[in-house]
C-alpha cells in the first residue's frame, strides 16, 4: 500500500488547482460530456423521425465533427481570451513595481501579516523577495491578485482535449449503428451505452470535487435519460407530421 504524505498530497493539491486554472480539468469535462449527450440527442431525434441507418450514421458523424470543432474553437477562444487578460494584468504590475514598489511591498507585507505571519517576519520575507523584480512580481500575483503566471494555460492544448473527447464521447451513441443496430433497438442501445458513459463522467467529476460519486453518477445519467427522452419525443412528432 502507497503511503501518502503530506508533501506528495501538497502536490497533488497544486496540480489539481493547476489543471482547473490552465482550463484543462473544464476542457475535459466538457468535452466528453457534450460528445455525449448533444450526438446522442441527435442520432435519437433523427432515428425516432424514421430516417434510416445511412441517414443516421451522416447527421451523427456530421453532428460529431461540427461540435467537435465548435468545441474546440469556444475553448481556444476563452482560454485565449482569458490568457490575454491575465497577461494585461501582469503587464500592468510589472509598471507599478518600476514606478511604486514600496508602495507593493507593504500591501504583499500586510498580505502575509494576514495570513499568520508575524510583522518582522513579513517584512524580512517581502524585503528578500523584493531584491528580485522577476521574484516580487510572481510572488505578489500568486499572493495578493491570485495569478500564478506558470498556469496561464495554453489555448492549444485546451483546443485539442475538447476537440478530442468531443469524439471520444460521441462513440457510444453513434457505436449501435455503426455496428448494425437499427431502430428502436439502436435506440435504446444508445441510450444506455451514452447513460453509461454519463455516469463515468459524472462520478468522476463528482470525485475529482470532492463531492458523492453517487449524486455526481446520477446527476448526469437523469440528464442523459431526459435529453434522451425528449429529442425521441420531437424525432417522433416530427417523423408523422413530414410522412
Amino acid at each position: 500500500m502507497v503511503k501518502i504524505t503530506h508533501e506528495t498530497a501538497s502536490a497533488m493539491l497544486a496540480k489539481r488547482a493547476a489543471q482547473v486554472q490552465r482550463g484543462s480539468a473544464r476542457a475535459a469535462v466538457l468535452g466528453v460530456n457534450d460528445g455525449l449527450v448533444s450526438v446522442l440527442c441527435l442520432v435519437v431525434g433523427v432515428a425516432a423521425a424514421g430516417a434510416d441507418a445511412k441517414s443516421v450514421l451522416l447527421a451523427g458523424f456530421a453532428g460529431a465533427l461540427a461540435g467537435a470543432i465548435s468545441m474546440a474553437a469556444g475553448e481556444w477562444i476563452s482560454v485565449k481570451a482569458q490568457v490575454e487578460l491575465f497577461e494585461n494584468v501582469l503587464a500592468d504590475l510589472k509598471n507599478i513595481v518600476k514606478n511604486d514598489k514600496p508602495l507593493l511591498e507593504q500591501n504583499l507585507a500586510k498580505n502575509l501579516e494576514e495570513h499568520g505571519i508575524d510583522t518582522m517576519t513579513a517584512k524580512n520575507a517581502v524585503a528578500d523577495v523584493a531584491k528580485s523584480d522577476k521574484e516580487f512580481v510572481s510572488m505578489y500575483s500568486s499572493q495578493v491578485i491570485g495569478l500564478n503566471e506558470d498556469e496561464l494555460g495554453s489555448p492549444w492544448v485546451a483546443a485539442g482535449s475538447s476537440f478530442v473527447l468531443f469524439w471520444l464521447g460521441s462513440i457510444p451513441p453513434l457505436l449501435p449503428w455503426i455496428i448494425g443496430w437499427h431502430n428502436i433497438e439502436g435506440i435504446l442501445l444508445a441510450v444506455v451505452l451514452t447513460g453509461l458513459g454519463s455516469l463515468f463522467v459524472g462520478g468522476y467529476t463528482a470525485r475529482s470535487s470532492g463531492k458523492s460519486v453517487v449524486l455526481g453518477a446520477m446527476r448526469q445519467l437523469l440528464i442523459v435519460i431526459f435529453a434522451s427522452a425528449v429529442t425521441y419525443g420531437i424525432g417522433v412528432v416530427f417523423g408523422v407530421v413530414v410522412s
